[in-house]
């Protein structure tokens, strides 16, 4: 199933996306795409529904494609060949950050660059939703915890990450710095999340071009291992790195400018597109 979130901001309806790509109103089933909806039993409940039952809603605005994230995690240089790119050696264990879950937007929103930004940046990333309580759970059965993936723009200002000293996360988690969706597609529709390819262009040009099978860590890996540290819960979303391609790692340089317009896929999981504004 492709589930997602349809409205204006703060008044988005839960709904899906049908077989013949009409989007399908949710509501009069479950109070949003979040929580006990997208645990096993309320995706059972949602997929017993026959779509053609559900009135159909008119294309607008598309939200998050999942309400209440409690927890917004990012790893980093999770890409063989992004670190590369970096300069960085691939770490012995995996580079665990948190992006503010006040950064969640809409596919399409358009991105704000912060005051003072001079540096920031793109990256396309699977993203994974949590679908039930993890804690201490093995590899093995990590993926039965997931709920489904999705299209994660881990946008990144560069200088506030690693020129301003301390964490990552200030330069990871400014207003409008995680736009998610446009669906959350559930896990059924994508048995082999490491084999899926991904793309991001800037302005048409294509920056990025890559595949989750050069993941170093995939996505068994990560939701077992998180959840040693940290109890996982519905909602949850895991963004698990980028592929090479972004700004900082071009020669030289290249980052984004009020007018810009980044568009960015990943294979089965829908498309993204943000215009990126000043901030006022």
């Amino acid at each position: 199933m492709k589930l997602m979130r349809v409205g204006e901001a703060g008044g988005e309806k839960p709904a899906l996306l049908d077989a013949d790509g009409k989007i399908r109103d949710l509501s009069g089933h479950v109070a949003d795409i979040g929580g006990e909806a997208i645990t096993p039993a309320g995706l059972a409940k949602i997929a017993a529904i026959d779509p053609k039952s559900l009135p159909e809603i008119a294309p607008g605005r598309i939200g998050a494609c999942v309400a209440g994230t409690g927890k917004f995690i990012c790893i980093g240089l999770n890409y063989s060949d992004h670190a590369a790119e970096t300069g960085a050696t691939v770490p012995p264990e995996p580079i665990i950050f948190m992006k503010a879950t006040s950064a969640i937007v809409g596919p399409n929103d358009n991105v704000i660059i912060p005051r003072g930004s001079e540096k920031t940046d793109w990256e396309v990333e699977l993203g994974v939703v949590i679908g039930k309580t993890a804690k201490y759970v093995t590899e093995a059965e990590a993926l039965d915890y997931v709920a489904g993936y999705c299209v994660s723009n881990d946008v990144s200002e560069r200088a506030f990450q690693t020129e301003r000293s301390g964490q990552w996360t200030k330069g990871k988690s400014c207003d409008t710095f995680g736009p998610i969706g446009p669906w959350l597609v559930t896990k059924d529709e994508i048995p082999e999340p490491q084999n899926l390819g991904m793309w991001l262009t800037v302005n048409g040009q294509k920056m990025q071009n890559g595949s989750s099978k050069t993941m170093v860590y995939g996505v068994a890996f990560l939701v077992s291992y998180l959840s040693q540290f940290m109890s996982l819960h519905a909602g949850d979303v895991i963004s698990t790195g980028t592929p090479p391609g972004v700004g900082m790692g071009l020669k030289p340089p290249r980052y984004l400018k009020a007018g810009d317009v980044v568009e960015l896929s990943i294979e089965g999981l829908g498309t993204q597109k943000q215009t990126f504004v000043a901030d006022r």
